[in-house]
């Protein structure tokens, strides 16, 4: 272990990460057990829907514990992986909040997963610096000179429940991801954000149930608990990325009422999780991906039943990732690509949502200035959106639009050149002028898995089949070889990634999640790499 890692791994750290393991890891495999018995119901023919056994939570009048002082205004959250640089230019970005990541924007190698720590320990301390070795440039935070702050306030998101850390046993057994994420950050830093007027504060991935949601708040009692941190400290927002998540929102909100800062509209997984959730129906098959926009009807369903749900608990509905980038040298794609994230940003603030997502510092500005005009108060949580109404049918409405080969090809070259470099230790990605993490890949390979699943007859008439799919991913590899060079090509992961798309695409059971097969390279690499240390 590098010396350095010694300040994270401490063995009253380590403790802690093991007694939550201790505790809830058999909760974790109940949870992802039930998963599956759900996924085999809706694979059988029943149809996601609000519960009757939870009828009371959603139709009787309560509130989630008040809102601390310095999380009231989140109008525009910035989004990123845990690097050092990342973490300095993102707090000192503008933006009201910055996300950091151990999830879909971070490869989970073990060097990720402990650097990431520490440099939020420091972050946290303001004692975070980092000298780019090529520019000879030093980053650091800005003085905290004025209130209000000229930094973001700190997030944290944990990977999910369905991801183990490999690195780390107890009692023989993976520490499941998700607590060994928060427990790491908790224990380095709770008290110490509490010194300095904030909180430890998170936001909660992927989860399926309010189960899983109740998990997360037993998991937050304890801890807090345990090393004599109030309870209610903790404050995390959920991201409604999951299609069955969507009809236990206030449910969720129930469970983590007096830990929870709202939810947020997860859109690159809420599409995914579509279609795996709907995967053998073949009246649910995906249009192209790139005409599932927040316009289509059962996402202006999901977005405005969030809204109308976290302001009657009076809690924030935060909007979603615009992950569109600045493009340099093309000033009229530039332009395109600006317009399309005012458009969508305009469309939250007018809905009632009370923040949104950017990746890209550059966008910070603009996303601000929207916010600023159609917001002019901290949050819209008392805009009530009494006239929304949802149904079960408009959350499952299936988006129309065309299916055609471009999308087909864009899926194989996206898919796979986000996969290649998650390999490599990254995972967030620019690509065509746009920000890809995990979600994306998932995207690319479910509605290629969907398309050749259910022989979806594209608009120009051919149907697709494994031969046919075999040889567009081959073709477009070839070209993309090309693109890249010999030299780009020869020390990257390219032949692992491409048998990996090919695998999720064509396998005869639609896999949950590639990062759980991927993370299995990134584990073998890492222990190869430390036998040899």
């Amino acid at each position: 272990m590098p010396r350095e890692y010694e300040g994270i791994l401490t063995p009253e750290a380590i403790s802690f990460v093991a007694h939550l393991a201790r505790m809830f890891t058999p909760r974790v495999t109940e949870l992802l057990a039930r998963r599956k018995s759900v996924q085999a119901r809706l694979d059988a023919g029943e149809r996601p829907h609000f519960l009757g056994e939870t009828r009371r939570i959603r139709e009787s009048d309560w509130k989630v514990a008040p809102i601390p002082a310095d999380i009231q205004d989140r109008r525009v959250e910035i989004t990123g992986p845990v690097d050092r640089k990342m973490v300095i230019n993102a707090l000192n970005s503008g933006a009201n909040v910055f996300m950091a990541d151990f999830e879909d924007s971070n490869a989970p190698t073990w060097r990720n997963q402990i650097e990431g720590q520490m440099n939020l320990k420091d972050a946290v301390r303001r004692s975070i610096t980092y000298k780019d070795p090529k520019s000879g440039k030093t980053y650091q935070l800005k003085q905290q000179a004025s209130l209000p702050p000229l930094t973001a306030v700190l997030f944290v998101r944990p990977r999910g429940w369905h991801l183990q850390e490999k690195h780390v046993h107890v009692d023989r057994l993976p520490v499941p991801a998700a607590i060994f994420d928060f427990a790491l950050y908790f224990f380095h830093n709770a008290a110490e954000l509490r010194s300095r007027g904030s909180g430890p504060y998170f936001y909660l991935p992927k989860m399926q149930s309010h189960l899983e949601a109740r998990l997360w708040n037993d998991v937050f009692v304890e801890a807090q608990a345990e090393l004599g941190i109030p309870r209610g400290t903790i404050r995390a927002t959920v991201l409604i990325e999951t299609l069955p998540a969507a009809f236990e929102m206030d449910e969720i909100l129930w469970e983590l009422r007096d830990h929870s800062a709202g939810l947020n509209c997860g859109r690159w997984d809420y599409i995914f999780s579509f279609i795996k959730t709907l995967r053998e129906d073949p009246s649910a098959v995906m249009p192209d991906r790139g005409v599932v926009t927040m316009e289509q009807p059962c996402m202006r369903a999901y977005s405005l039943l969030l809204i109308k749900t976290c302001h009657r608990r009076g809690v924030h509905a935060m909007g979603g990732m615009a992950a569109q980038i600045p493009v340099k040298n093309n000033p009229q794609a530039n332009e395109a690509a600006l317009a399309k994230v005012t458009a969508d940003k305009q469309r939250e603030v007018r809905d009632g949502h009370d923040g949104t997502w950017v990746a890209h510092p550059a966008l910070v500005p603009i996303a601000k200035t929207i916010f600023d005009a159609g917001m002019t108060t901290p949050n819209q949580i008392g805009k009530a959106r009494s006239d929304v109404s949802v149904s079960e049918r408009d959350l499952l409405a299936v988006p129309k639009g065309p299916r055609t080969e471009a999308c087909l090809r864009n899926n194989c070259v996206v898919g796979v050149q986000y996969l290649e470099a998650w390999l490599g230790g990254l995972g967030c990605v620019p690509l065509y002028n746009l920000m890809e993490d995990a979600a994306t890949a998932e995207i690319c390979r479910t509605q290629v898995w969907q398309w050749l699943h259910h022989k979806v007859k594209l608009d120009d008439g051919q149907v697709i089949t494994r031969e046919h799919f075999g040889r567009m991913l081959t073709e477009e590899m070839d070209k993309l070889r090309r693109e890249l060079g010999e030299a780009r090509w020869s020390r990257g992961h390219f032949p692992e990634a491409i048998r990996l798309f090919h695998e999720f695409s064509t396998s005869a059971q639609l896999a949950d999640f590639l990062t759980i097969a991927a993370y299995d390279a990134v584990v073998s690499r890492d222990s190869t790499h430390a036998s040899k240390l």
